[in-house]
């Protein structure tokens, strides 16, 4: 027997809850590189998030997919997020050539294609020129898009910084302790250090004025779309329509389809089907619930009907999605 509908949100009528729920590591790639100057490091992994803290020294980072490619600086204590799959660059300075090439699987190269075989490794999870080394950085790494949301990702710039005076945070010094340390389990506490790295990091992002969020969350401050909204994300199997969404919020159902347009920059069905087949997504990679509980939980009304939707928008079925997550 199928189990009941459960809560699909971790927190009712709370957003940024609902968009962090998402970042769970499973033997997340994470290492400390130590580089002497000159160096650079061309990243093409196609990992979906990487996060790279400087412990020591300062770098630069070039996105590819960030707009004109300029890069931007890293100092003691600032914090980078890159999205991928677009590949990046790091470096000591703009312009200086990759001395290595990172490919998906972890593999290491010379740019010309020499495999570089652990020549660069420096004991546990220490990677670079030396561990003395003039720079110094914290990278974790999610392997697999399944292990963050989408909703999360569809959220983020190709590249987002934060200086170290935005957002102190006592999970540094403990991460930059337990990345070097060989006991068991380790791997499980780094990957929950990861998360909360993330998390930590991007509420101080999405908090900071003028932050690039979604168009939907800003939307949430406005007296009518913003309770729309959230009648969507509370309960997402609710047979909503325009019409009932208006009536909640007390306007015409015009004039709700025109502001909720206008502010979050899609009609409110198509925001309420993106919401549902992203928490969908969310379930199949989390959870052992089956199609059919999974379709109740979202708004479907069976199987074969979200099944249909999930493949129009995601190009693969929701089993194909599940088996991939996993």
């Amino acid at each position: 027997m199928d189990a009941p509908p459960g809560p699909v949100t971790p927190s009712r009528g709370d957003p940024l809850a609902s968009l962090l729920d998402g970042p769970r590591a499973r033997g997340a790639f994470m290492i400390r590189a130590c580089f002497e100057p000159p160096w650079a490091v061309r990243v093409e992994d196609r990992a979906p998030l990487t996060v790279m803290l400087m412990a020591r020294g300062d770098a630069w980072i070039t996105h590819d997919a960030d707009g004109d490619g300029e890069p931007v600086r890293l100092r003691p204590g600032d914090l980078a997020i890159t999205r991928g799959p677009a590949p990046y660059t790091c470096a000591d300075a703009p312009g200086t050539a990759p001395q290595a090439l990172i490919l998906p699987g972890g593999a290491c190269h010379h740019p010309d294609g020499r495999p570089l075989n652990g020549s660069m490794d420096l004991g546990v999870r220490t990677w670079g020129d030396r561990p003395d080394a003039p720079t110094v950085m914290l990278i974790g790494t999610y392997l697999v898009r399944g292990e963050i949301s989408g909703r999360l990702l569809d959220a983020l710039p190709p590249l987002l910084t934060l200086p170290a005076e935005t957002w102190p945070s006592p999970l540094v010094p403990l991460l930059m302790d337990e990345v070097v340390r060989d006991e068991p389990g380790q791997e499980v506490v780094l990957d929950r250090l990861l998360d909360l790295l993330v998390i930590s990091a991007l509420r101080a992002w999405f908090s900071r004025p003028g932050a690039a969020a979604p168009g939907w969350y800003g939307a949430l401050a406005d007296p009518v779309v913003g309770r729309a909204l959230r009648l969507i994300q509370d309960d997402p199997a609710h047979p909503w329509t325009v019409s009932a969404l208006a009536a909640k919020a007390g306007v015409s159902r015009a004039a709700l389809a025109r502001r909720f347009t206008e502010l979050v920059g899609e009609p409110p069905m198509t925001h309420l089907t993106a919401w549902r087949l992203a928490l969908a997504a969310d379930r199949l990679r989390d959870t052992d619930d089956t199609l059919a509980a999974i379709a109740r939980q979202v708004g479907y009304g069976s199987a074969f009907a979200l099944s249909s939707a999930f493949k129009r928008v995601y190009g693969v079925s929701p089993q194909e999605h599940r088996a991939r997550a996993a």
